[in-house]
């Protein structure tokens, strides 16, 4: 994923320092060129030899070392790096950036640094929070560089909040994430994901199989790639895709009410949620209970097409892309939901297929539009999710 990139990794001084060994080899196997500066103090954490294991490169830690080969070892770090992170941040070194001070490698690198920066802090929450350490971030981020939030909990002084190094995935996730092209930015996406809920009474319900995964790759990926994503969802065991603001829904009405509020201003709607098409015609309001009769009949009414309410109300440019999940007839029948429901794009998979369908973390399209039809072999949901995109900005772009 990783190859011909190059990440220089900044270590200071911090209990947090050993966990940079799972991240450098973690990148290593993503076949990043991985080159490691540290601090003096950081040293005292974790070994230099450690982190040469990992990524076959020197490990940088005295400016005036003279065991390498003739290069002015910051100038050329800072020329090669496709992303420099340093992690974990101290409050030191955060200081030490924000003015503009360069007096060991670490810090005199990331100054000749003109690449994507990140910065994941990691101390004490008291220090964290001081306004000095708050007005230096501020001031970094005023100049382009990006933060890594650190996450809250006990920390190794003892004290409880905000201060411990963000979870090594949201680390290495942020890196493989700055190299994404932003080729979405500016366009604001809603994306609808996993199944709706209808109330027969307070305990029961009629939904379906679906996880969310596909709906929650796409907003993911679009918001990596730039975009302004919404992502109406209903209730699945997923964690919201960072950067993208959810909007969690029980019922095919609930789903109506916030797709059709937030398209007003979408410049696309993709509808990948699995929405009831019926519910019941009277919910009831206690438990429908055995020794009363049961539910031996149970009377369903359409729940309203949120996909042809979206088609019939399309405004110009606008993109509206569908899902087709069939058990037969697939492209005969999404061909046809498509034009039926005004959609710019159907996105068709069959669920007869166990690389695809509810709860597979692959998935095998056929992408359809006006003028083509595009068959797609077995991919990853993420892999998918671009596939999608890819198309949207085409269909942008022929308009």
């Amino acid at each position: 994923m990783l190859k011909g990139k190059t990440v220089v990794i900044g270590v200071t001084g911090s209990i947090a320092a050993y966990k940079m060994a799972d991240v450098a080899s973690a990148l290593v196997k993503l076949h990043a060129d991985v080159h490691v500066l540290m601090t003096k103090n950081a040293c005292n954490f974790i070994n230099p030899i450690t982190f040469e294991s990992l990524t076959s490169n020197k490990c940088i830690v005295d400016t005036f070392d003279r065991n390498f080969e003739f290069d002015i070892k910051h100038i050329s770090l800072a020329r090669k790096a496709d992303v420099f992170v340093v992690a974990p941040a101290s409050a030191n070194i955060i200081g030490k950036i924000a003015c503009g001070i360069a007096d060991d490698m670490l810090s005199t690198t990331i100054m000749a640094a003109d690449c994507t920066r990140l910065i994941a802090p990691a101390m004490n929450t008291h220090m964290y929070r001081n306004p000095i350490v708050q007005r230096n971030i501020e001031t970094l981020k005023a100049l382009g560089y990006e933060f890594i939030s650190p996450a809250s909990g006990r920390l190794a002084c003892g004290d409880v909040g905000e201060g411990k190094l963000a979870d090594i995935n949201d680390i290495i996730d942020r890196i493989v994430k700055s190299f994404d092209k932003k080729d979405l930015a500016g366009q604001k996406i809603v994306v609808t994901a996993g199944p709706t809920r209808e109330a027969i009474d307070p305990v029961r319900f009629i939904t379906n199989h679906s996880t969310g995964k596909m709906g929650y790759a796409i907003a993911e990926r679009a918001a990596a790639r730039g975009a302004d994503v919404v992502l109406v969802s209903g209730p699945v065991a997923l964690t919201p895709p960072r950067g993208v603001r959810v909007i969690d829904i029980q019922s095919a009405e609930d789903m109506f009410n916030a797709v059709t509020e937030e398209a007003e201003t979408a410049d696309v709607v993709i509808k990948a949620a699995a929405v009831a098409d019926y519910k019941p015609v009277t919910v009831a309001e206690e438990k429908i209970k055995k020794e009363n009769g049961g539910m031996n009949e149970i009377r369903l009414e359409r729940t309203k097409d949120i996909l042809k309410y979206l088609g019939e109300h399309k405004r110009d440019g606008q993109i509206i892309c569908g899902f087709s999940m069939e058990t037969e007839n697939l492209m005969e029948n999404s061909v046809k939901k498509l034009h039926k429901k005004n959609a710019d794009m159907i996105v068709a998979n069959s669920i007869k297929s166990d690389k695809s369908g509810f709860g597979t973390d692959t998935n095998v399209i056929t992408i359809i539009t006006k003028d083509d039809a595009v068959a797609y072999p077995i991919m990853t949901k993420s892999e998918a999710a671009d596939a999608i995109l890819d198309m949207i900005i085409k269909l942008e772009g022929d308009r």
